[in-house]
């Protein structure tokens, strides 16, 4: 069936909410919120193949080593497997810290209330989480009762709740109480006042013991600033607030439940429930990972720790059977990557300008919100190379991996190289693809075409000279000589030319091979430190009748060998462009 031409006559635009001067626009965040994660109940409940007890285990222990404090373990009414899993975390000396909260779940029900509080009865802390659903939807539809009706069962299983909890004699566990009113966002809100007055009348909180009220998004049914109006009506109208939690948990059907989480802790929320990158029902719970990673990158720590951030995915990847997104937000495997050549490039001059700068120092890089090494991912993968990619990427990849520093024209004449490539293949190009492209381009190894077997660079002497008396002949303004034997193609030929340097005494010599390049360009840099240092050579060569530019690399110990060598390497790309140039006849 096709999408309806009219679709207003199916689906009724969300009315929002009659909140006059609304405050939330002008807050901001900054502190973290309590975090409650919900990944062994609401993530779990949500899988094909629900995790295991052992599964279930490894997780918890995660989630603790992160730093949260209060944990939505089971929903042990509802299956075998949950319940001896809560009694095991209990029953195991040394599992849950002193300062971890177990939170259980369980649905407006006596029986289930009964045996939810057996499951975890005995814990040093235990938050009992009580849920009953509050919109005309499911009053009319699932419940098949009223106002009225829902408002006397949730008074009558708090006050059930409370007789074998907190006002239990021999209890050794102390309780904390939460209210969901399921379907939260789409009740009406003067009824979710109501009826939480009511159960805050039942179960008497105090300020040091609050109870905490569960506002789910259970659907997401609007743009996240309806929900966040929605809970600062919550938040304005409820009486006692300073004996009251108000708590999030959105949903992501909209795809918002950042978004609507954030905008709602503006409105006055406390509490935030997630599930780590998200998983749940439908299009799953909002993403615990991104919030707290957007409170990092704003200079807020999160107080939940995401140093290593790989080793976290692959234990929810384990444990969910279900792949984080390659662009989920922080901990996709494609986020902190760049294919575009501008970007790359930006990147690229980020990093340089960083240069000198401490972990601590501020930090201002294009297209990087947040420093990858924080969340324990490398730099090498920053960049990566399609043929997409430009310049910036490939100088990028052969400056970490071959500490070259190219200069521009040899960032561009490489980069058509790569790309070349790149199309060649249909894919992507790794490091080390890249690595050894260039060193096969530029003859730094294998066999290149031409090599220096031998060679001395004098002055000049042919022109006579007579010093004074007692003097030496002053050489500095003389000639100089190039005498040497290069290898070309396995085949040894003695060369000499002259010229007013290095370069151009062995350019010179070079005529008697038939090759006659003239330097364009020349750059250099070392590479290392203290004895290991080498220099690197850059060099652009144009060919005599030609519009034709090549270029050449060289890496030596010696500075004027390294610029040889890569006048030689230019040479061979000069042949290597004209293969059926034939061979001289050797000297």
């Amino acid at each position: 069936m096709p999408m309806l031409k009219d679709p207003s006559t199916k689906y009724r635009l969300f009315k929002p909410v009659d909140l006059l001067n609304r405050q939330w626009p002008s807050k901001t965040l900054d502190r973290p919120p309590r975090w409650l994660a919900t990944d062994l109940r609401d993530g779990n409940q949500s899988l094909v193949d629900p995790m295991g007890s052992d599964q279930k285990w490894r997780y918890f222990k995660m989630l603790v080593e992160l730093g949260y404090k209060e944990i939505e373990v089971s929903f042990p009414s509802a299956s075998e497997t949950d319940y001896e899993f809560t009694r095991r975390l209990v029953d195991t000396p040394d599992v849950v810290p002193h300062d971890v909260a177990l939170q259980v779940l369980s649905p407006c029900r006596e029986d289930l209330i009964k045996r939810t509080v057996e499951s975890v009865e005995g814990t040093k802390t235990a938050i009992l989480h009580i849920y009953l659903a509050t919109s005309p939807c499911f009053q009319q539809i699932v419940l098949n009762h009223s106002e009225e009706d829902g408002i006397a069962l949730a008074v009558a299983c708090t006050k059930y709740a409370r007789s074998i909890t907190k006002d239990n004699p021999s209890t050794e566990t102390h309780w904390l109480y939460e209210f969901s009113p399921e379907t939260f966002s789409d009740s009406n809100l003067d009824f979710v006042v109501q009826i939480c007055e009511a159960v805050k009348a039942a179960w008497e909180p105090s300020e040091f013991n609050p109870i905490i009220f569960n506002l789910p998004a259970t659907v997401e049914m609007s743009t996240p600033n309806v929900y966040a109006d929605q809970i600062e009506y919550f938040c304005r109208y409820i009486t006692e607030r300073d004996k009251i939690c108000v708590s999030l948990h959105a949903h992501n059907d909209r795809g918002c439940a950042v978004a609507a989480s954030e905008l709602g802790q503006m409105a006055g929320a406390d509490r935030v429930e997630g599930t780590l990158f998200g998983n749940g029902e439908r299009t799953g719970n909002v993403d615990l990972v991104t919030l707290a990673l957007n409170l990092y990158s704003q200079g807020i720590h999160p107080k939940v720790d995401f140093s290593d951030i790989n080793s976290i995915i692959d234990v929810v990847e384990e444990s969910n059977n279900i792949p984080i997104n390659a662009r989920a937000p922080y901990g996709g495997s494609l986020v902190q990557c760049a294919f575009s050549g501008s970007h790359q490039d930006a990147i690229k001059k980020g990093f340089e300008a960083r240069k000198g700068l401490k972990d601590e120092d501020p930090w201002l890089i294009p297209y990087l919100p947040l420093d990858p090494q924080d969340i324990g991912r490398t730099y090498e993968a920053v960049i990566r190379v399609n043929s997409q990619s430009g310049k910036g990427g490939v100088a990028w990849i052969i400056q970490r991996h071959l500490e070259l520093d190219l200069p521009r024209g040899l960032q561009i004449a490489f980069s058509k190289v790569v790309q070349q490539k790149a199309d060649g293949v249909g894919r992507e190009l790794l490091a080390k693809e890249i690595r050894t492209l260039f060193q096969d381009t530029y003859h730094l190894k294998g066999s290149p075409r031409f090599t220096l077997v031998d060679y001395s660079i004098a002055p000049d002497r042919s022109v006579p000279f007579i010093p004074e008396e007692g003097r030496s002949q002053n050489t500095q303004n003389s000639m100089r000589r190039f005498e040497g034997v290069v290898d070309w193609d396995r085949k040894e030929h003695k060369i000499s030319g002259l010229g007013n340097g290095a370069l151009s005494s062995l350019a010179d010599a070079l005529h008697m091979l038939g090759i006659d390049l003239d330097v364009a360009n020349y750059s250099e840099h070392a590479i290392g430190r203290n004895k290991n240092v080498q220099a690197a050579t850059y060099i652009e060569c144009t060919a005599a009748g030609s519009k034709e530019r090549v270029w050449g690399v060289g890496i030596h110990e010696d500075v004027v060998q390294a610029s040889l060598n890569a006048l030689l390497s230019a040479a061979s790309s000069f042949m290597d462009s004209r293969p059926n140039t034939p061979l001289p006849v050797p000297q």
